[in-house]
């Protein structure tokens, strides 16, 4: 082969390749923890490996959102907030549960289950990557934390209204425990939500929304393992019908 049919050879790779990993399927996975739970471990170390480990043609974005109710119980988790208990009880209140508990991992909105078992996990992920999205795109704009954000299809997601939340996570996080139910062990997390914003209320018959949006970002978060997240939360049945996102 010559030459210039080795460099097409190579481009046709490259762009059928890129096309494989536009078309990529985003599911979002929740995981509610606590550094204070003992059995938060587990379901952390599983939410680093299905995000590590994507099925093919799947996109996971990990949400890792830690409770503050267990603040008070032997050991403050440093990355918790009394937002993510107050989401957490919004699902619950969906889903007609009268227990929040950690860890509890919700996919895409859609199922909510133990956020150790890794087989309801997985089961969860297929289900979810089957269901209808909406075009979600977010890209960075410049250097300073600023991002253009694009949302259209949610007639073809069968959504009416939708919440548009705008979520920057953390990943390569790890503490060392020194109180409470993990006190001497050294936890890791990934997806770790920094900050979750509710920026827009959408409609369908709206058509598409788009925006150029400036991110928050605190000096101690360490810029290289940012992630802003894009949310398209269905209104009524708290699915999430779409997601993206990009590093920061």
């Amino acid at each position: 082969m010559g030459m210039r049919l080795r460099i097409l050879a190579l481009a046709a790779a490259l762009s059928t390749a890129a096309g494989a990993a536009d078309t990529r399927i985003p599911i979002v996975v929740e995981l509610f923890t606590s550094e204070g739970c003992s059995s938060c471990p587990p379901a952390d170390a599983l939410l680093q490996e299905i995000t590590a480990r994507m099925p093919a043609g799947v996109e996971i974005i990990p949400l890792s959102e830690h409770v503050d109710y267990w603040d008070h119980l032997g050991w403050r988790d440093p990355f918790s907030s009394s937002l993510f208990s107050a989401r957490q009880q919004a699902y619950g209140d969906y889903f007609k549960s009268n227990n929040i508990y950690t860890p509890q991992m919700i996919v895409d909105g859609l199922q909510q289950f133990l956020g150790s078992d890794s087989e309801q996990a997985r089961k969860a992920v297929r289900f979810a990557a089957r269901q209808p999205k909406a075009t979600v795109s977010v890209r960075l704009a410049g250097t300073k934390g600023r991002i253009n954000v694009h949302v259209d299809e949610l007639a073809e997601a069968k959504v009416d209204r939708a919440d548009v939340f705008l979520v920057v996570t953390e990943s390569g996080l790890a503490n060392s425990v020194q109180t409470g139910e993990n006190a001497g062990h050294r936890l890791t997390h990934t997806g770790v939500v920094r900050s979750l914003v509710k920026i827009v209320e959408i409609e369908a018959k709206q058509g598409a929304y788009v925006a150029d949006l400036q991110v928050n970002l605190q000096p101690s978060w360490r810029r290289e393992n940012l992630h802003a997240v894009i949310l398209v939360q269905d209104r009524k049945t708290r699915r999430i019908a779409g997601a993206a996102s990009c590093n920061l």
